[in-house]
């Protein structure tokens, strides 16, 4: 395990997410973009699940890639454009991350860098250095 969690019990109140998660040194850090529920032909579903269903799906992409999962996962930050959203919004966002427990921030904001954009979601995840000869 890369990370310690240290609940005080806040974030059980609100969601599914750590109050406070602690890393070790010699990590691997991968930090994302805020990334939108857009498909890779540009095309963007109407709604916030198909939104938020993409979002994930490219976070999870961005993960694979850099040889990590959702559980190295050590914090999350949500932008979401209407409030009315959210429950639909998190029971997407509590399908992805499954049993992960990163500190979680979710934001309603006036508008994201375009219009029609409902959700973008970033990340940051650590990961242990591989030992010499893994």
């Amino acid at each position: 395990m890369t990370h310690r969690i240290h609940n005080i019990g806040i974030a059980a109140q609100i969601g599914g997410c750590s109050d406070a998660v602690e890393t070790g040194s010699n990590l691997r850090w991968l930090l994302t973009s805020g990334t939108p529920g857009l498909q890779m032909n540009g095309d963007l579903p109407t709604d916030i699940a198909g939104q938020a269903e993409l979002a994930w799906k490219h976070i999870v992409r961005m993960l694979n890639r850099a040889e990590m999962t959702v559980a190295d996962v050590v914090k999350v930050t949500q932008y979401l454009t209407r409030a009315e959203d959210i429950p639909a919004y998190s029971k997407v966002c509590a399908r992805f991350l499954g049993n992960a427990s990163p500190t979680s921030t979710l934001l309603v904001v006036a508008q994201l860098v375009r219009p029609e954009f409902l959700v973008e979601v970033e990340i940051i995840a650590a990961k242990a250095e591989p030992k010499v000869g893994e």
